[in-house]
């Protein structure tokens, strides 16, 4: 669904800098769900239950193209 945008991304952005976005757009993401497993009193095994549906999900959007 997505993957033709990350290509056309990637390939304006080059390799490197695209990795580098990669890398902190993820980070974002498992920063907000830790706060949300945080704020919802929720425990480790979910938080990281949930940061694997999302890793899931990206690759079947084709996020992780």
């Amino acid at each position: 669904m997505f993957a033709a945008i990350v290509v056309l991304i990637r390939k304006y952005l080059g390799q490197k800098k695209f990795n580098q976005l990669r890398g902190k757009l993820i980070a974002l993401h498992a920063q907000i769900i830790t706060r949300f497993c945080d704020r919802f009193a929720m425990d480790r095994t979910i938080r990281q239950h949930l940061i694997r549906l999302a890793h899931d999900n990206g690759k079947r959007l084709g996020l992780l193209a």
